[in-house]
């Protein structure tokens, strides 16, 4: 056990040496390192959101759980939102809570490191009000044979839908085999209406690419082409945070990207350029900033339909 000081707060942390990612002996210690380096950028786009704990106590080849509940042993200071399970959870008995923990300082963010939650996940909306999402999101996901270079050609064409309506949106990488296209909003918006827009946008690119394009889920439509994913507008439902670390071979991380290097990517037909690790999004951010800023700042009206 180890005991470090972060921000003021104590924190003791166990098994260091423990390696989380045997393909590259990425360790524990790495993992909460990482966190630690990269709070400044991340915790803006988690403060004030309901957190989902995806957590690998043995590593990534090990067995895994969600955790909606905050862990009942949390330190006092890590606070929580107490949301009802109904509507977030459709099967959950009416009256169920779910209290959720809220990452709003970088010990809360370490704190999670050291329970091996590789993965945040947060919800669209702020505990503020629950019922207005701050943004749209369309998570693309390829079909096999298609991959992440697919994935570059249909995220372009939505940020060239948007550019001519005149909408900022932003890119990064699923840290998986995808993309993820946003489209901040910080208006007055509804689930209802975020739903039926992504929806929209979906449904107009496979009709104008229907041999790169599905809109619906159904597996058996899906081989060789891109989802546009506009089921992840829902209330209950979380996406994978900016930054955050995911659980595959390599600790590869979901990455905010430029367009410009989404367009080389494709030119270039390489998966490669679009898979980023811990160390090379600290150095990003080094360089760049966070490129995900405008997702917390830009203020711009959900489209309207028809």
């Amino acid at each position: 056990m180890t005991t470090v000081e972060v921000d003021g707060r104590q924190l003791s942390l166990s098994n260091l040496d423990k390696v989380m990612y045997p393909a590259t002996g990425f360790t524990k210690g790495q993992v909460i390192d990482y966190y630690a380096r990269i709070a400044p950028v991340m915790l803006p786009h988690l403060r004030g959101r309901p957190i989902t704990l995806k957590r690998y106590p043995n590593g990534v080849e090990g067995q895994f759980f969600y955790e909606k509940n905050c862990p009942k042993h949390r330190p006092e200071w890590v606070r929580t939102a107490t949301i009802p399970a109904k509507g977030w959870n459709s099967k959950a008995p009416k009256g169920t809570t779910i209290d959720y923990c809220l990452l709003d300082e970088p010990a809360a963010l370490v704190w999670t490191a050291n329970l091996a939650s590789l993965e945040l996940h947060p919800g669209l909306a702020t505990v503020d009000d629950l019922t207005q999402p701050t943004y749209v999101v369309f998570d693309l996901d390829p079909g096999s044979p298609a991959d992440v270079v697919d994935c570059a050609r249909v995220g372009l064409w939505i940020h060239e839908l948007f550019d001519q309506l005149g909408l900022v949106s932003v890119i990064k990488t699923s840290g998986s085999k995808g993309l993820q296209v946003y489209l901040p909003l910080n208006t007055s918006a509804d689930f209802e209406g975020t739903a039926a827009f992504s929806q929209a946008v979906a449904q107009l690119l496979e009709k104008q690419h229907p041999k790169q394009v599905v809109s619906v889920q159904a597996k058996e439509l899906r081989k060789g082409k891109v989802l546009v994913d506009w089921y992840q507008n829902a209330s209950f439902k979380t996406t994978v945070s900016v930054y955050s670390l995911r659980a595959r071979e390599r600790p590869t991380v979901s990455t905010p990207v430029t367009w410009d290097e989404v367009h080389a990517a494709l030119e270039a037909k390489d998966a490669s350029l679009l898979m980023v690790e811990a160390e090379q999004v600290l150095e990003r951010v080094d360089e760049h900033g966070d490129l995900f800023n405008p997702l917390l700042e830009v203020e711009q009206p959900l489209p309207k339909l028809g």
